[in-house]
């Protein structure tokens, strides 16, 4: 039976953050990552698939469509063969979280693109999480699940008021370092089995209020004539300097 409108159009709606929000939804069309979400044991909602995608298994049974109707909701230029909706659930920072193992903080990273590929970093280097500003790119966005090539089923990600967390791990004892042109050589510390890596936008930097939480400001060394680093190339030099030690 072919998809009624109303669906088509509830389905196209979650492109938009505030409708993703509203409806409590959001949409993967990766293949692969579809398969890593089930295999972490989060459940989807809902699968559209062509007749030619092979549902992986523990998937809901798909809801079969046509190639033109995939075509009419999908949020990418060219679909994939599969349309998933999962359950958007919000995480929040336990009290005295930050002070076991070691976190990356995204201090206003907007990029989607940035923002999936450190979550991917993060997962990579065995960081216990991320936590994104509410002014970073959507955890949710398919840009930013698609760039983390299945390290969002995998990371806690929690996007909170980082000034007032920072502060309080700050406070505790815990290290903060913000990266920094100005800052000591990330190879230089010592080693840290806790630790926040704070990581600000390329434009930007650090925010202010971020900045007066930091308990050191560290850098990766410079050799060369470039004026800075892309931030998810910083955050895996800085996360290896800190895996390294």
């Amino acid at each position: 039976m072919p998809l009624p409108k109303a669906e088509i159009t509830r389905l196209r709606s979650l492109q938009d953050k505030k409708n993703r929000e509203a409806a409590g939804l959001y949409v993967v069309e990766n293949p692969k990552v579809v398969a890593e979400l089930l295999a972490a044991g989060q459940p989807l909602e809902a699968l559209y698939a062509t007749p030619a995608f092979p549902a992986p298994a523990g998937s809901p049974p798909p809801t079969l469509i046509t190639p033109a109707e995939l075509g009419r909701i999908s949020h990418l230029p060219t679909p994939s063969g599969v349309f998933a909706v999962g359950r958007l659930t919000r995480a929040t920072l336990a009290p005295g979280e930050l002070t076991g193992g070691l976190t990356l903080a995204l201090d206003g990273i907007q990029d989607p693109g940035n923002v999936g590929t450190l979550l991917r970093i993060a997962d990579w280097f065995g960081f216990s999480r991320v936590l994104l500003s509410p002014d970073s790119a959507d955890l949710f966005s398919q840009k930013v699940i698609n760039a983390s090539m299945g390290s969002f089923a995998r990371m806690r990600a929690v996007t909170t008021g980082l000034a007032p967390a920072l502060a309080s791990a700050a406070t505790a004892g815990l290290p903060v370092l913000g990266c920094d042109l100005a800052g000591d050589p990330v190879y230089a510390l010592a080693p840290m089995p806790a630790a926040v890596v704070v990581i600000g936008s390329e434009g930007r930097g650090l925010s202010p209020g971020v900045a007066a939480t930091l308990t050191r400001r560290i850098t990766i060394p410079r050799h060369g004539g470039a004026e800075s680093l892309n931030a998810a190339v910083a955050a895996g030099i800085v996360c290896s300097a800190l895996r390294a030690r």
